[in-house]
């Protein structure tokens, strides 16, 4: 519920008094909270007047607002691209670094103290925000990756607008770790990795993990995947009683069509859109580990199907 939200104040410079020209790029925003400040872009089309807006959630882990992760070479800007898009349909875009990420970094007092509801009401707090401008006639959700998620327990929160799932995953992120991690780790780490999943559903911190899993299930980072196993995708994408775009690439290797099927099937009122070729960073890629390099290739177009799927269902 909007009381749970974990700020005080907003503070969101728009310069929506600046000429059309001036605003066909990013204006940097911050959102005040009570642990620091959360850095964002706002991208703004030429159209005059109160226009729709939407809030663009990133996925896991270190990713920033424009797609990009810390983890990779390179940039592929992604999220950065969807807003270009939407600008240029007449549709406005908040995306941001979460706490902890980018220019947010600062936002995360410490690992250990951060849960998966933190990120739920940061996303709430923007979205409450833009609902109180009136210079944004509606205001939608867009969550990619873990960021769908997110976005779909925010959008409810808040009462949004419209909701639209990229990439995000139709399981729990405990079956998403099983089922990525079973083809990956040798044979002496699956009774172990299962250990530790087993004791994080049941809320229990798993302690000392395994040099080749402290990545994923470091001590301090244990408290943030007990919150977040609560959660389940169905659940909370069934609840939404509000317009829901589903849109899933077919040569994506983190989430999958079944993943995007089984999300379908928990909103039957939700269109669903499965693009042929588009993998998790929403480039038109083959299949397989041959299309790593799309990662941190920001020439890469994004996939003109995507595109028109998403725009066309924020501007109808």
């Amino acid at each position: 519920m909007i009381e749970r939200l974990l700020w005080v104040g907003v503070f969101l410079v728009l310069f929506l008094s600046l000429p059309a020209s001036a605003r066909a790029g990013d204006v940097e925003i911050v959102l005040d909270t009570p642990t620091g400040k959360l850095a964002g872009s706002l991208r703004l089309p030429a159209a005059k007047g109160p226009v729709p807006v939407s809030l663009i959630i990133a996925g896991s882990g270190p990713t920033d607002r424009d797609g990009n992760s810390a983890m990779l070479p390179g940039r592929n800007d992604s999220l950065r691209m969807l807003a270009e898009a939407l600008a240029e349909q007449g549709v406005a875009s908040v995306r941001y670094d979460k706490r902890g990420i980018g220019a947010s970094a600062a936002a995360m007092q410490s690992e250990s103290a951060l849960r998966f509801e933190t990120y739920i009401d940061d996303a709430a707090a923007w979205i409450a925000r833009l609902k109180a401008d009136p210079s944004f006639a509606r205001v939608a959700v867009i969550g990619h990756s873990e960021g769908s998620l997110i976005g779909m327990v925010a959008a409810k929160q808040t009462g949004a607008a419209a909701f639209v799932s990229i990439a995000g995953p139709g399981a729990p992120l405990q079956a998403v770790l099983r089922r990525q991690l079973a083809a990956q780790l040798p044979p002496a780490l699956i009774g172990e990795n299962e250990r530790i999943l087993g004791k994080l559903e049941q809320g229990e911190l798993a302690g000392e993990v395994p040099p080749m899993l402290a990545a994923l299930y470091r001590p301090s980072v244990q408290p943030y995947l007990v919150s977040q196993f609560r959660y389940l995708p169905a659940e909370r994408i069934a609840a939404l009683a509000l317009p829901v775009l589903i849109v899933q690439g077919t040569t994506d290797i983190q989430v999958n069509v079944d993943d995007a099927r089984a999300l379908k099937a928990a909103c039957p009122q939700a269109r669903l859109e499965i693009v042929e070729g588009m993998n998790h960073v929403l480039k038109l890629v083959p299949p397989g580990p041959a299309q790593l390099p799309s990662y941190g290739d920001p020439a890469l177009p994004l996939a003109p199907a995507l595109v028109a799927a998403v725009t066309g269902f924020l501007t109808r």
